[in-house]
């Protein structure tokens, strides 16, 4: 009875040290994606993508500048921002948009770029970038 205890311990033990630490985590059905992520910056291209996709990035002492561009043929998403612990709306893009802006005063050591859509988009491209 000892072992079987000791074992169903050690197995719920090694179940949470596999579990992810991250605060936002990634779901997505997509076609044709090539996405990438480094430090300072992360883009995201389709032919076809739904779900949530979710970038980090590292801002800069004194603060960052976050400078993005989005395009989309169809469909829409929305796409927010987390540093400092609260979710923010930065912009919602639909079908046949294209978007180009930045945004000034962010604090915060990670930021999260989340990327959300309830429904198939086709044909996007979304890159962001910490300056």
């Amino acid at each position: 009875m000892k072992k079987i205890a000791t074992m169903m311990i050690a197995a719920v033990m090694c179940v949470m040290c596999l579990a992810g630490c991250d605060k936002y985590t990634s779901k997505y059905e997509a076609v044709a994606f090539v996405h990438s992520n480094d430090p300072d910056a992360a883009s995201m291209s389709f032919s076809e993508f739904e779900g949530t996709m979710v970038f980090t990035l590292e801002g800069r002492k004194g603060g960052s500048k976050l400078k993005y561009s989005a395009r989309l043929e169809k469909g829409s998403a929305k796409i927010s921002y987390d540093c400092g612990g609260t979710k923010k709306a930065l912009c919602t893009i639909k079908s046949g948009e294209n978007t180009k802006a930045s945004l000034d005063g962010i604090e915060g050591e990670t930021i999260y770029i989340i990327i959300e859509s309830d429904q198939r988009c086709e044909n996007g491209r979304m890159s962001f970038e910490i300056l």
